[in-house]
């Protein structure tokens, strides 16, 4: 099960008045009081499609929970909390009530209790199913939602299963706005908050799926010459790696062969599409300096340096560089694509990209679950600590100097992570011809640090569900207490609150991680 929790920037996007309901079959303008866009949402089909833009990205597989609370008599959206659906059924009430109390702790932590709760199942059917077998299958787990939101005192104004194109609401069931047969979802692009989000310069990704995809391990004939080119690597690079000059040498030779890729992806030709750009990077790097950089960067020290490159001309090839590598850690290599996915982890939070931050970091944790930096930057990506305290002492390490491994921020930052030093692992072959990681003596070093907090999301970890919750940054709903259906309820999103990509409570096979 994956664990993901949402918070795509600032809870204070998008309002919607708490006026008296007007008709559901209605579709409000933009409203704009001041200088804010809004986007008034007001039946189940218009809540179904905010989906998207509420997280940044589209879910699968995933129960998704977004608060609702009032402002200055206005409703809007807070913060957003997804996780993926358990397989079986044992495991639901488990997981409805870890994602509930993680969003509302989360939300009080950051002092906006949620007032009411939109909830969504989304999942594909499975063979032999239809949509409405999937919404019937779910309902026990949308009635668990409910029942842990009103323990809490917040009831759930609107529940909606999302499946084959087509949607049900749990909470309403009048034939004439939310038939049996569910309603079809509206072509992707064409609603009023997609036209919103698009006038503000909102993108919406594709799935987590296809993000994931991007650092994966290929399986492919090319993946049984990276390994063979692994194994080589090995047999020269772990003795001189085990040697104090020899690791010295290793890492010099690491970080310059890095530097060298990095400029060469930075001048090649575009490609266009993502699946292009993966393909153009992979071409660009043989196995054998693949190879070489995966092992060198086992040692925590060339790892820390390497991770200053995080901003500026340097980030984007060095981001292109840790997906290529993590892509080569194939086969008894998988372990080793903890540090390149760390990297990349952390490259995607310091320029902003917090989706693709929990993601990598949720993947580097998934291949080694004791990997000190990667579970680090997890928390505090997802609690929504600021990157520039960590970009502060990157800057300052230089060669020789404090890494980030070392220091993860300033000293007198409140509640940061502290962690014991963390050993350098170079990999040993075995003479059986198997391969195992050893851990090679790291020189001690104050591992103490702080960050600078802001508020924050929840994260993951490797395989283990964690949620937390963030502000959410899209719209507001105008709910009618008298009612437990939002049919009628009027969201809003704002234009500079319209959702951008969101964050998410998963992790493990099935979604990447939000904030650690």
């Amino acid at each position: 099960m994956t664990n993901h929790s949402e918070t795509p920037g600032s809870a204070e996007n998008g309002d919607i008045s708490q006026a008296a309901q007007p008709d559901r079959a209605h579709r409000a303008p933009h409203e704009s009081p001041g200088d804010e866009h809004q986007v008034t949402l007001r039946t189940p089909a218009e809540l179904a499609d905010a989906l998207p833009y509420l997280l940044g990205y589209r879910p699968e597989d995933s129960i998704v929970l977004a608060a609702l609370r009032d402002r200055d008599g206005r409703g809007r959206f807070g913060g957003r909390a997804r996780l993926g659906i358990p397989a079986s059924p044992d495991d639901w009430a488990g997981a409805a009530g870890q994602l509930v109390h993680g969003l509302v702790t989360g939300s009080e932590r950051r002092g906006v209790r949620p007032e009411q709760m939109v909830a969504y199942l989304c999942q594909e059917p499975g063979r032999g199913e239809t949509g409405r077998d999937v919404m019937e299958r779910l309902r026990p787990l949308a009635q668990r939602l409910r029942v842990e939101c009103g323990a809490l005192d917040i009831p759930v104004v609107e529940a909606l299963c999302i499946s084959d194109g087509r949607f049900w609401s749990y909470c309403c069931d009048e034939e004439a706005c939310c038939p049996a047969e569910g309603l079809p979802m509206g072509p992707p692009g064409t609603s009023v908050l997609a036209a919103a989000a698009t006038y503000a310069g909102i993108q919406v990704r594709g799935s987590l799926s296809e993000l994931r995809a991007r650092m994966l391990p290929r399986e492919d004939v090319v993946a049984v010459e990276q390994a063979a080119a692994l194994d080589a690597a090995c047999s020269t690079l772990v003795s001189r790696i085990l040697d104090a000059e020899g690791r010295a040498e290793v890492a010099e030779e690491t970080l310059e062969s890095a530097e060298r890729i990095m400029r060469r992806l930075a001048e090649a030709p575009s490609a266009s599409g993502v699946a292009a750009e993966d393909l153009r990077d992979d071409r660009l790097l043989g196995h054998d300096e693949a190879a070489a950089l995966i092992l060198g960067l086992q040692d925590r020290t060339t790892r820390d340096r390497a991770a200053a490159w995080m901003e500026g001309d340097e980030a984007a090839p060095a981001m292109r560089l840790w997906r290529a590598l993590a892509r080569r850690c194939v086969g008894p290599y998988a372990e080793h694509a903890a540090a390149p996915l760390t990297l990349a982890g952390w490259v995607a939070w310091s320029t902003g990209d917090e989706l693709e931050a929990r993601e990598a970091l949720a993947m580097a944790l998934g291949a080694d679950p004791d990997y000190l930096f990667a579970r680090l930057l997890h928390q505090a990506c997802n609690e929504g600590l600021d990157p520039e305290s960590i970009r502060r002492c990157l800057r300052g390490g230089g060669k020789g100097g404090q890494g980030a491994g070392e220091t993860t921020a300033d000293e007198d930052a409140p509640g940061a992570p502290s962690a014991e030093p963390e050993p350098a692992r170079p990999v040993a072959a075995t003479p059986s011809g198997g391969r195992r990681r050893t851990r090679s003596p790291a020189p001690p070093r104050a591992v103490r640090g702080r960050v600078r907090t802001r508020g924050g999301e929840s994260g993951t970890e490797a395989g283990r569900p964690r949620t937390s919750s963030g502000a959410g940054r899209p719209g507001t709903a105008r709910t009618d207490r008298s009612r437990p259906h939002a049919s009628g309820t009027p969201v809003t999103g704002g234009r500079g609150a319209c959702p951008e990509g969101a964050g998410t409570a998963e992790r493990g096979s099935r979604g990447g991680s939000e904030r650690p």
